[in-house]
């Protein structure tokens, strides 16, 4: 599926992806701050695609337009965005509800990009896929995320401390928004 909003593409992640998401999440700006490691190389990059991007729901934010990328495409990926299942996710679903995960590149920060991004996804979760409500947390620091969730009409729920972030291995304290299908003009 492919979902499309004025300056975006939104689609699935493809193995050809490797060079652009190598580019912009070794970038140790992007990664360690929403909870991963930066990636070491276009391999590895590869490898996370096919293990961990290629799934249902799990999207690559790409620009409509080639000059906005500064590349010679206009499908060349700059972030990611995806609807987790409650099985995935970072904290306790009920049937219905999904948690949102996002990043993007920094030369893309500030534009706009990542709010035009959730809304078309948040469209997508509440009226196909008839969703009841969108969590979305972010660690502590991560004042960029709390303030894109905000804009786009998230509201703060709960804070849960201590959370264990596996891949990079230490413990943070975790702020989970919600915004719920009622609060929207998604019906």
């Amino acid at each position: 599926m492919q979902i499309e909003t004025e300056r975006l593409i939104l689609r699935p992640w493809q193995e050809s992806d490797a060079q652009s998401l190598f580019e912009y999440a070794s970038n140790p700006l992007v990664g360690p701050i929403a909870g991963w490691p930066v990636h070491t190389s276009i391999e590895n990059s590869r490898e996370i695609i096919k293990n961990v991007l290629a799934v249902d729901e799990t999207y690559a934010i790409c620009m409509k337009d080639k000059n906005s990328a500064g590349c010679s495409t206009s499908d060349f990926a700059v972030g990611s965005i995806s609807l987790i299942f409650p099985q995935n996710s970072h904290t306790t679903l009920e049937d219905g509800e999904f948690e949102l995960g996002y990043w993007l590149g920094v030369p893309f920060w500030g534009k706009g990009y990542m709010n035009e991004a959730i809304k078309a996804l948040l469209h997508h979760a509440f009226c196909d896929l008839n969703a009841s409500s969108i969590w979305c947390g972010f660690y502590q620091s991560n004042e960029r995320s709390k303030k894109c969730m905000e804009r786009c009409g998230f509201k703060y729920h709960h804070t849960e401390e201590n959370k264990l972030c596996p891949l990079i291995g230490d413990v943070r304290t975790e702020i989970f928004y919600k915004l719920e299908k009622s609060d929207t003009g998604n019906r």
